[in-house]
């Protein structure tokens, strides 16, 4: 009945609401949200687990504290620069007022890494490709100590086995998976201008009136309830809209200077209670990474798979193509919660 792909705009009898949502889309931000690939060449042979975030996301840490840390100092917190040192800025956000009532003393980062997918082995010679988002203008001026970072990481090695290797290309992607250089590593500098993502864009480029969404999960969903992650037979569509609009708020507000945010969160879940949905395409996954900083294995499991929603959805539909770039739910900063929007088409005369 459903066609998985985005379909030229069908402009005949648009209902009202439809109507309303598309020209709602048009007054949407563009963000100062950028992803960008980052190309290595390794040395040795990579043993890469089945979600190696937490590895890229540990040495990359590491790393951009040895190249931003001016003091020496073994916690932040304990810093008096902590509010103008590019380390903390980028990985460790202090909490800081927001439009809220709700104090976080957790903000979410401006980043997010996107790993390869394990599990493999990488050969020596062959390249490790992965993604890097970044969120605002802080994270953004930054990229310079970044991509230094990555490439000190890349010199000391990945893995238990501390295989090295160099960084050979940095580039910016966009919307639409089209590429251009975002540094250039000869020079040490910021190449090309970093477009910004245009939410209003991608929208209008796909259908008018899509019927449904089908989200793919590609690495673990990790939405918790009183500190108990949820199974799939747990998850609704309002449940995943409140995780995730959650998240977007405070991105915008903290990292992108953009408040309130340009939605009315309580409408959109409500829409978001009335939809059809199909779980069957989920299952859990059982992962376990072992924390060196913590000196034992920690769970990572979460849900993958496909999930499809029908009804009215194209009011949710430029928030849900953002929480592509953003992820979603616990360990996104490492990569969990990533996920592909494809809107839903009907077919004539089904």
């Amino acid at each position: 009945m459903y066609a998985n792909v985005i379909q030229p705009a069908d402009q005949d009898q648009d209902d009202p609401g439809e109507r309303t949502s598309r020209g709602a889309s048009a007054a949407l931000p563009a963000l100062a949200v950028t992803r960008l690939r980052f190309t290595a060449m390794l040395d040795r042979p990579l043993q890469v687990p089945a979600h190696p975030g937490a590895l890229l996301r540990s040495v990359f840490g590491a790393a951009l504290r040895l190249g931003a840390c001016t003091t020496g100092l073994p916690r932040c917190g304990e810093c008096p620069l902590l509010r103008t040192c590019a380390y903390p800025a980028i990985f460790e956000t202090p909490p800081r007022p927001t439009q809220f009532e709700q104090r976080f003393s957790q903000p979410p980062n401006p980043y997010v890494i996107e790993p390869p997918p394990g599990p493999t082995v990488l050969l020596g010679g062959e390249p490790l490709v992965f993604h890097m988002v970044l969120a605002g203008a802080v994270a953004h001026r930054q990229l310079p100590l970044i991509v230094s970072a990555w490439q000190r990481a890349l010199r000391g090695g990945l893995g238990q086995a501390r295989v090295p290797g160099r960084l050979l290309a940095v580039e910016a992607v966009d919307a639409w998976g089209q590429t251009r250089p975002a540094f250039d590593l000869s020079a040490g500098r910021i190449g090309a201008s970093l477009p910004p993502l245009d939410l209003a864009a991608m929208v209008a480029t796909g259908p008018a009136r899509p019927a449904g969404v089908s989200l793919h999960f590609d690495t673990p969903l990790r939405l918790q309830h009183e500190s108990k992650p949820l199974a799939p037979a747990q998850l609704m569509p309002r449940v995943f809209m409140s995780h995730l609009l959650r998240r977007v708020n405070l991105m915008l507000d903290l990292h992108l200077d953009i408040r309130p945010a340009p939605f009315d969160a309580r409408a959109l879940l409500a829409l978001a209670d009335g939809l059809a949905w199909d779980g069957s395409g989920l299952q859990w996954q059982d992962q376990r990474r072992y924390s060196a900083r913590q000196g034992q294995e920690l769970p990572q499991g979460g849900v993958l798979g496909r999930w499809v929603w029908t009804g009215t959805v194209a009011p949710l539909l430029p928030w849900l193509l953002l929480g592509q770039w953003l992820h979603v739910g616990k360990g996104a900063t490492a990569g969990l919660g990533g996920y592909r929007v494809l809107p839903l088409v009907q077919r004539a005369g089904s």
